[in-house]
């Protein structure tokens, strides 16, 4: 009887199991699936603040689906936090040769905003998030040209208002000061923003509309706008001492405290 089972099982082992027969839009549809599941998995991850162990998600997604622009976005973004700039630069370019004269799509919010509307698309995030590891390596040249074509792809006042925002502090940091003004041009009071409202009153105090000590208690991002704005009108040190004030909180993932980091390195 056990030899019996014996062959039994080693037969069962040694037999080859067909695979489902699937339509080719059908193995495309499980196969997205399942890169959703690890896209989502590497964001979440990172969520709760695990950036290296997101990475090694998204470097395993990459691996399985290398034409998926996603993993090289999301982990681009994570190499921005671990202050890995070089290489962010790297995979958000990838990413960006990858999504060239392909269709845009929707990018699903992590943490819905109030109104539950996604603002940000795969390629404006791309553009974004490369933009800014240009910035912060202070490449400016290739951030302007980086949030040149996030603009482009920004189509909802959310978008607008976020890529403006750094693409004004682009201009300026290039000493371009008449075409940063040009910026500000199509920032209005009355732009219906979702959920970049900091930006969004930013740009209102590089317009002369807010007073820059009326936005002293926000948050490391919106300090770091207001420590610019020193710096543009030449009061060098109210601006260091802000950065100083930023990088001396606990926002260490947010992008106003690595560029204030990143500008205190080059004082």
């Amino acid at each position: 009887m056990r030899r019996l089972l014996a062959i039994v099982l080693l037969t069962a082992c040694t037999t080859t199991i067909p695979k489902p027969e699937m339509t080719n839009e059908t193995r495309a549809k499980r196969e997205r699936e399942h890169a959703d599941a690890i896209v989502w998995l590497g964001r979440r991850t990172a969520y709760l603040g695990n950036y290296q162990e997101a990475i090694d998600i998204f470097t395993d997604g990459a691996k399985r689906y290398p034409r998926d622009a996603r993993m090289l976005r999301h982990r681009g973004h994570r190499w921005i936090t671990l202050r890995q700039f070089d290489r962010a630069v790297a995979d958000l370019t990838s990413a960006a040769n990858l999504i060239r004269g392909t269709a845009d799509e929707i990018e699903p919010d992590g943490l819905p905003n109030a109104r539950n509307i996604p603002t940000s698309t795969l390629q404006s995030n791309i553009w974004y998030h490369l933009g800014l590891a240009h910035y912060l390596r202070g490449d400016f040249e290739k951030a302007l040209d980086a949030y040149r074509e996030c603009m482009a792809v920004s189509k909802n006042p959310d978008g607008v208002v976020s890529t403006s925002h750094w693409l004004y502090m682009t201009l300026r940091r290039l000493g371009r000061p008449q075409e940063a003004e040009k910026v500000l041009e199509a920032i209005s009071s009355d732009m219906d923003v979702i959920e970049n409202q900091a930006y969004h009153k930013l740009l209102l105090m590089d317009r002369g509309e807010i007073v820059p000590e009326e936005m002293l208690e926000g948050d490391a991002t919106t300090l770091y706008g207001v420590g610019n704005w020193y710096l543009f009108n030449g009061q060098d040190q109210k601006a260091r001492a802000i950065f100083e004030r930023i990088v001396a909180g606990k926002e260490w993932s947010a992008f106003g405290f690595i560029a204030a980091e990143a500008d205190l390195h080059r004082f």
